[in-house]
């Protein structure tokens, strides 16, 4: 089947959510813990996450419109902090869960049975089931007037990984850590590892590493 623009336009609007959602592939998959300047927690799932780059370090998550209220986009917005934090087996579908739309004030923690996490320094909450997880400071909040969509930037300012899933070179093994990572809007995934490659030269073969 080919799909042309004006096809694309006139797909039924969930059929159209899920095509153009799973056409992407696997995606970062982590939970987002936000706190409110009342102290009222949040958590929502987000497959938008990406890497911005490591000099600073910066990673970027897309939020979809909405208002700035005590919500994700609010929280971060008011209190500058939120923490990005992986998914694992064990609890994938309360992270799922996670993305209803629970009325404001009410605390995605404790409806779905996770439990908050704090670390000295950092006011928005970690999920302590988490492995790992990582706290961020917003530097910049970018609309993007085409969807009306927002492009959130963090500055990583607290990273928490056990150092069994730590290499020698820096590499995160993220299989040993069994994150979970997501394709479309509800297929979730674990991976199997084909091989870490050399880096890639002209005038040398790439190599397994």
């Amino acid at each position: 089947m080919i799909y042309n623009h004006l096809d694309i336009l006139n797909l039924e609007t969930r059929f159209r959510a899920n095509f153009i959602n799973s056409l992407g592939g696997f995606k970062s998959l982590v939970l987002v813990g936000t706190k409110s300047p009342e102290n009222q927690e949040n958590l929502a799932v987000f497959s938008s996450l990406f890497h911005l780059g490591a000099n600073p370090a910066l990673c970027g998550i897309i939020v979809r419109p909405n208002e700035e209220k005590q919500n994700t986009l609010g929280n971060i917005v008011n209190t500058r902090y939120y923490t990005l934090n992986h998914i694992n087996p064990s609890f994938y579908k309360q992270a799922h869960q996670c993305s209803a739309k629970y009325p404001e004030g009410i605390s995605e923690f404790a409806q779905v049975g996770l439990n908050a996490e704090y670390v000295e320094g950092i006011v928005a909450p970690f999920v302590k089931e988490s492995r790992i997880k990582f706290a961020c400071e917003l530097v910049q909040k970018i609309d993007i007037e085409l969807n009306g969509t927002f492009l959130i930037i963090g500055k990583m300012i607290k990273i928490i990984v056990p150092d069994e899933y730590i290499q020698k070179d820096g590499f995160v093994d993220l299989e040993a850590a069994e994150t979970v990572t997501v394709s479309g809007l509800d297929s979730y995934h674990t991976t199997q590892k084909m091989a870490r490659l050399s880096y890639a030269k002209v005038d040398k073969p790439v190599v397994e590493i």
